[in-house]
């Protein structure tokens, strides 16, 4: 299977100039492509900084991180920013939607970034947004979706210029328990169907071990990797 991420003794330093925090302490991680890899531990043991600094939103201070075989240390500014766009999807526990863009818009902006135009950006959005439900709702603003929903538009631009690797960090963490299941169905449906790669970090169990595997961190650390054998949909 190939390798889609690799994160080699990864080390991440806050310097405050009074105290050095050391979030990340030298983490080795693998993920292959079609896993769907839950992290969990406590507050602060440095699950959201991994996703950071594997994702180059954050730089890291020591170690290193190949995506897809290269190293993010030798990339310049200009190559990771691509990287980003092009290799990585995302989706956060805030949506972070623009307001002003429609459902269908705000799909549509990570091919304009790899710089798609045309009908086919507009058809692929459209694509997307049916594979997670909302065609019918792609000419909506934001603020006319409920938050299930905006997730779910959310999800759809992360995989709409199908990625190596989809980032998901609190994803159901601002859903009620009803809408946080329904999120996390299409999720799982999306790595097995699509064969889509995630890593998803989150603080309850029950949607961590409907991936495919439980990485637990205390303190900067991995102190647990563990392969769950995923429950099929009729089981459910």
């Amino acid at each position: 299977m190939a390798v889609v991420l690799q994160a080699e003794q990864l080390w991440k330093v806050y310097d405050t100039g009074s105290v050095k925090v050391k979030a990340l302490k030298g983490v080795d991680l693998t993920i292959e492509k079609g896993e769907m890899v839950a992290i969990m531990g406590p507050s602060g043991c440095g699950k959201t900084t991994f996703l950071n600094c594997v994702s180059s939103l954050d730089e890291f201070s020591a170690g290193e991180v190949l995506v897809d075989g290269t190293p993010i240390s030798q990339m310049s500014d200009k190559i990771r920013t691509e990287m980003r766009a092009n290799r990585l999807g995302f989706v956060f526990q805030s949506f972070n939607l623009i307001p002003v863009l429609s459902a269908v818009e705000n799909v549509e902006l990570p091919l304009i970034m790899q710089g798609f135009s045309g009908k086919s950006v507009r058809q692929k959005a459209l694509d997307a947004l049916d594979s997670v439900g909302l065609k019918e709702w792609a000419g909506h603003l934001p603020a006319e979706l409920s938050g299930g929903q905006q997730q779910r538009v959310t999800i759809a631009r992360a995989f709409v210029h199908e990625p190596a690797l989809i980032l998901a960090d609190e994803p159901t963490g601002n859903l009620d328990t009803t809408t946080s299941e329904s999120v996390m169905e299409l999720l799982v449906n999306l790595n097995r169907e699509k064969g889509i790669t995630f890593i998803l970090v989150t603080h309850e169990d029950s949607i961590a071990r409907q991936c495919t595997r439980l990485v637990t961190m205390q303190d900067g650390l991995i102190t647990e990797d563990e392969t769950l054998s995923a429950k099929s949909n009729e089981e459910e």
